[in-house]
């Protein structure tokens, strides 16, 4: 699979010389910060082609760098005079940032850039943001181009119209975002942090980027494997299609052609592949892929991206228990709640090798999955995942936790509270998108709607409509909630012993997994965000205790797979804010148990000879 050069290859093009204006800029002070802070360049910040799924030669600009901010009252119109500078894409609440402001419900941020467009792109030019938490006004030479509303999905508008035939391009976005006091997703932040809760996000937190295409250019593709079938179904949107278009789609392994097939523009073609190599943890293979629109025998416009062959389902065991299968093979899928924050750039990794730093460390640890905690990462974060062979569980980011909650209402019985009808719109629109823009990674193999009641409405219609949108993929319909007979699994929170539900209760129709355990505290001196009134599920003073006690969950852990259980997950990939139950420190200089020690116990519980499947 090649593509990882060429995404390198084409993140080099884009570095920029260092202006005095960056020299200036400097991290907000008083906080701890990761080894990556001081290689953030603040005239070139994560300069990486950020799309690894939808690739073009090299017709784009990155704009990320120092931009004017302003905060105002939201009933003000566009500040004359702007405060200071801004480092996008960092969050402005965030040190990076070079800001570190709260904003709140009453109040909008707007910023304010300028940029030319490249003589080599030509024709249509797309504005594209990673994320922008939560609602974004665009606007691009003082003429209003779009509202976007949605904290976790990425957003594209067409500016052409409003640019100048040539020289200096402004560009403004004002942002409203109300934390906790709005109906939107916004997963762990709170105005003001504790606990479990987290320093507000607001704005712009991943890459702003320009983008060169054809009038006809693919918009978007969807891949779906279908290893019992040895194929793959493939389909494109396209923007301004023209009748008699067409597309042509190839597969390769490395520079081997080892599938073709020529349709309609808006068909879908099945790729049979005659002997597939399988994706898994352990032999992450990918596939490249060419996709074209052909017009009149010439190639009009070209993607590459790349698939897997793998496939996420349900079997039986020799004792008539439902487990979580991955290519028809029962694998103990284990892995740590995955929060995704960072001390100095909050839900933004301060470089991309931050980003790859924790899938690879975890993998070393002996893991073989990540859920990813009510948050939604950057393309290439699931990217490095694939690659790297790590499973991914892919939780909604949740909201509105008022209207949703039910507290001690056990495994059974729960009941659904109504949200608003515009929480519920919100939720409905958010997931839907988070899941399109997802689908093509084949490292997510379990959706997980909602997180312990947090929010929870309509659990059997959202799990239904989940599955029927994605059949490919198993759904957690709530991870430690309320729960009811839907989706693929039933899923336990337990602090801080491993624990199960009732196989002869659950396990004839669902797989039994436990989605939350351990919490096993460990604060290290220097490198907790706050010296005070830190916590964990079970807090120790060394890490020699710490790993007794861990060492012990996995001899429980071994007994409970002979029993039913299908899946673990370990709180936490490290320390956030005021926890201090992670493997790792927040800031990532220290990891509290070495990791081949942690292997060392966890591999025990991969061995096959735990599980017999039947059928």
């Amino acid at each position: 699979m090649k593509l990882l050069p060429y995404l390198i290859g084409l993140c080099l093009t884009q570095l920029p010389l260092i202006s005095v204006q960056a020299q200036t800029w400097k991290a907000v002070e008083g906080k701890i910060s990761s080894p990556w802070a001081d290689k953030v360049n603040p005239a070139s910040p994560l300069p990486e082609y950020p799309r690894p799924q939808l690739v073009r030669s090299n017709n784009w600009k990155n704009l990320n760098g120092l931009w004017n901010y302003a905060i105002r009252p939201k009933a003000e119109n566009e500040p004359a005079q702007y405060e200071g500078k801004i480092l996008v894409p960092f969050a402005v609440e965030s040190s990076l940032s070079g800001v570190g402001k709260t904003v709140g419900q009453d109040s909008l941020l707007w910023y304010k850039t300028t940029f030319t467009i490249p003589a080599k792109m030509k024709h249509t030019i797309l504005l594209h943001f990673g994320a922008v938490d939560w609602r974004s006004e665009i606007y691009v030479n003082g003429k209003k181009v779009g509202i976007h509303e949605g904290g976790f999905d990425t957003f594209s508008f067409n500016i052409t119209p409003y640019l100048k035939k040539s020289g200096t391009q402004e560009l403004s976005v004002s942002v409203w975002d109300p934390t906790d006091k709005g109906p939107q997703p916004r997963g762990k932040q709170q105005i003001k942090p504790e606990g479990i809760w987290y320093t507000p996000v607001t704005g712009i937190w991943q890459t702003v980027w320009l983008e060169s295409v054809p009038e006809t250019h693919i918009s978007a593709t969807k891949q779906t494997p279908d290893l019992d079938a040895k194929s793959i179904k493939i389909s494109a949107d396209i923007e301004s299609v023209k009748p008699g278009d067409q597309l042509k789609i190839t597969a390769l392994d490395g520079k081997t052609k080892v599938a073709e097939q020529k349709i309609e523009a808006d068909g879908t073609a099945t790729l049979v592949l005659q002997q597939p190599k399988l994706w898994s943890p352990s032999s992450p293979f990918l596939y490249d892929l060419t996709i074209e629109i052909i017009r009149n025998g010439k190639t009009i416009d070209q993607v590459k991206s790349y698939f897997a062959m793998r496939k996420s389902s349900l079997g039986t065991d020799k004792n008539g228990v439902k487990r979580m299968l991955l290519n028809n093979q029962f694998l103990f899928q284990y892995g740590p709640l995955d929060q995704g924050w960072w001390p100095d750039g909050l839900y933004t990794a301060p470089t991309t090798e931050a980003l790859i730093f924790d899938i690879i460390k975890t993998k070393e640890m002996g893991f073989n999955m990540i859920r990813k905690h009510i948050k939604v990462e950057p393309a290439r974060w699931y990217y490095e995942c694939d690659r790297l062979g790590m499973l991914v569980w892919q939780d909604m980011p949740s909201g509105d936790l008022g209207n949703g909650w039910e507290p001690n209402l056990g495994m059974m019985g729960g009941t659904d509270k109504d949200r608003t009808p515009a929480s519920e719109a919100i939720y409905r629109k958010e997931w839907n998108v988070i899941m399109d823009q997802l689908h093509n990674f084949p490292c997510i193999v379990v959706w997980t709607p909602f997180n312990e009641a947090w929010g929870q409405f309509k659990t059997i219609e959202i799990s239904e409509w989940t599955k029927k949108k994605d059949p490919s993929r198993l759904v957690n319909s709530a991870s430690g909630g309320n729960h009811f007979i839907t989706g693929d699994m039933v899923d336990l929170h337990h602090y801080p012993n491993p624990a199960m539900p009732r196989p002869d209760l659950f396990g004839p129709t669902h797989a039994i997994v436990l989605g939350e355990f351990g919490g096993l505290g460990l604060p290290i001196v220097g490198h907790s965000w706050k010296e005070n009134n830190n916590w964990g599920y079970q807090t120790f003073k060394t890490a020699d205790e710490l790993f007794e006690k861990y060492t012990s969950f996995m001899t429980t852990m071994e007994g409970l797979i002979r029993k039913g259980l299908s899946a673990a997950v370990y709180t936490q990939t490290t320390d956030v804010e005021q926890e201090t139950n992670g493997l790792m420190t927040y800031d990532r200089r220290v990891i509290k148990v070495p990791v081949q020690q942690l292997k060392q116990v966890t591999d025990k519980l991969y061995n096959p000879s735990l599980v017999e499947i039947t059928k």
